[in-house]
């Protein structure tokens, strides 16, 4: 018997017997139309349900909608775009899991990325900008896991390094998705930097050219791979994670949450090596062989009867050079600080104003042979706990200078972006 008969006949029977309790003459009267009527009802309600594969594995469909509106100006040009933040990108997440015996269980992620219009895409000319990534989906994540939980999780597939987001989740703040630490050279997009003294573009160099770290220009931290990683078990607020995959890298991170009195804290380090060119983009492949490593250290602080918080932390990547360029700078840092207060002052939820700076002392890098560059930011995140939303107004600002290939000093003209949009999650 399928499991709709079975449904049907339970509450067939359940129905019949309510009736019959309140007047056999009506029961009779009823006949066999009520249960026909059931089973049609049963049969609509199964046809617009989501189905699972099998009944033995769990299925959790869940993700986000990222879309804001950017105003801008370079220095040279300004304008207005409408589309995805790409500092976290709209997404839905396929994950389940399934117990194989006491303290073990199976399962997996699929997690796909979509962009309406890809704000890490926009430049001075069009939303879509010269990588035009417009109305695309990618893959994010796809593997399988084992847990125990005694002996900790292996990861099987494409997934977060050790050192993936290692400084962003670090961020103990609601501006974790709207103001981590990649998010002023996520901002900064495909912009072309314009050279302050003449007014002019430089030929199609962008800032994130002029930049350090291979991922999101970011020193510090590394990004998705196809790897193998292990995740310990927490032992006194403390998990180890390391990784190895792709041709060839591996990196190690350590996180720490706990609270310590009325302060909440959060910590990361890691540690990770690369020899992959393919993966290792930005200057790791343009101006080194290809080999790079990278190191660094985050953490959030939080007083939790204020709501005062200091988040902020340090990255650097070091790349071995081509012979062309033996005797520069190979290392690119990064170092940064966000303060400020998130507090429940109104009944919607939670709202956190804050403000940030970014330092980047860069080496050699795709489009220069150095660079100093400054970033500034401020904010306000507005969470709405009913609904599951957060809705922001940042501002971002960058300055600074670099000297190019030809060992020519140039000083940039500044550029600003005003933000404001929401995510909502599903």
């Amino acid at each position: 018997m399928s499991m709709k008969q079975v449904t049907g006949s339970v509450l067939a029977a359940a129905a019949s017997c309510l009736v019959w309790g309140v007047s056999s003459a009506q029961a009779a009267d009823l006949g066999g139309n009520c249960c026909a009527d059931l089973e049609e009802r049963i049969a609509e309600l199964e046809s617009t349900t989501a189905r699972k594969g099998n009944r033995k594995v769990s299925l959790t469909i869940s993700g986000w909608v990222n879309e804001a509106v950017f105003f801008w100006d370079d220095g040279r040009e300004s304008n207005t775009y409408v589309g995805t933040n790409a500092l976290e990108q709209s997404r839905i997440k396929f994950a389940g899991e399934a117990k194989i015996s006491e303290g073990w269980s199976a399962g997996y992620t699929l997690e796909l990325g979509i962009l309406g219009g890809d704000s890490k895409s926009f430049d001075e000319k069009l939303p879509s900008g010269a990588a035009d990534k417009a109305n695309s989906i990618a893959v994010r994540k796809a593997n399988w896991f084992i847990k125990s939980k005694e002996l900790g999780k292996v990861t099987v597939g494409q997934e977060g390094t050790a050192t993936y987001h290692l400084l962003d989740d670090a961020d103990g703040a609601n501006t974790r998705n709207y103001s981590d630490a990649e998010a002023a050279a996520v901002a900064l997009g495909g912009f072309h930097i314009v050279n302050n003294a003449t007014g002019n573009y430089v030929g199609t160099t962008k800032w994130t050219d002029i930049m350090g770290g291979f991922n999101n220009a970011t020193p510090g931290q590394s990004g998705r791979r196809n790897v193998v990683r292990y995740d310990t078990p927490t032992f006194a607020n403390f998990t180890a994670t390391a990784a190895w995959g792709e041709d060839d890298m591996w990196d190690l991170a350590l996180t720490y949450k706990g609270d310590v009195g009325d302060f909440k804290l959060v910590g990361k380090v890691g540690y990770g090596e690369s020899t992959d060119p393919k993966a290792n983009k930005g200057n790791c492949a343009d101006r080194g062989n290809g080999d790079c490593q990278w190191w660094g250290a985050a953490g959030t602080i939080m007083h939790a009867p204020t709501g005062l918080y200091v988040y902020g932390g340090y990255g650097e990547q070091t790349l071995d050079l081509k012979a062309a360029d033996a005797g520069l700078d190979d290392s690119s840092t990064t170092w940064f600080v966000q303060a400020g207060i998130e507090r429940k002052f109104f009944p919607l939820g939670k709202t956190t104003v804050f403000g940030e700076y970014r330092h980047d002392d860069v080496g050699v890098s795709k489009a220069g042979n150095s660079s100093d560059l400054d970033f500034w930011a401020a904010g306000v995140v507005q969470n709405i706990e009913n609904a599951a939303m957060d809705l922001y107004v940042i501002y971002r600002h960058a300055e600074g200078d670099y000297v190019n290939t030809a060992n020519t000093s140039i000083g940039l003209a500044d550029w600003d972006m005003l933000m404001t949009g929401a995510r909502i999650q599903f």
